[in-house]
């Protein structure tokens, strides 16, 4: 009991903070979310909002995010197959 009294500000902290890393994580590499900023780089790159030094850098490390999210998303599709597999 005394144990769990110590621990229970730690243990709330530590699921805090696992919760904001699962919603960053789900916000930077969310496929659709990323496409969408693709789309909007575009159109203001297009529009001549901003200068294509700008475009081109954001557009790199929104197609490396792309990347990472479909490595995420395969390796997820694989895991799942291999469950499924077992059973």
């Amino acid at each position: 009991m005394l144990h769990k009294l110590v621990t229970w500000p730690f243990d709330a902290v530590i699921k805090v903070g696992e919760k904001v890393k699962e919603e960053a994580d789900k916000e930077l590499y969310d496929l659709s979310t990323i496409q969408q900023k693709l789309i909007q780089l575009q159109m203001m790159y297009e529009l001549e909002e901003i200068p294509e030094e700008v475009f081109q850098e954001q557009e790199q490390e929104l197609l490396i995010r792309y990347e990472i999210a479909k490595r995420k998303e395969m390796e997820q599709w694989e895991e799942l197959t291999k469950e499924r597999e077992e059973e």
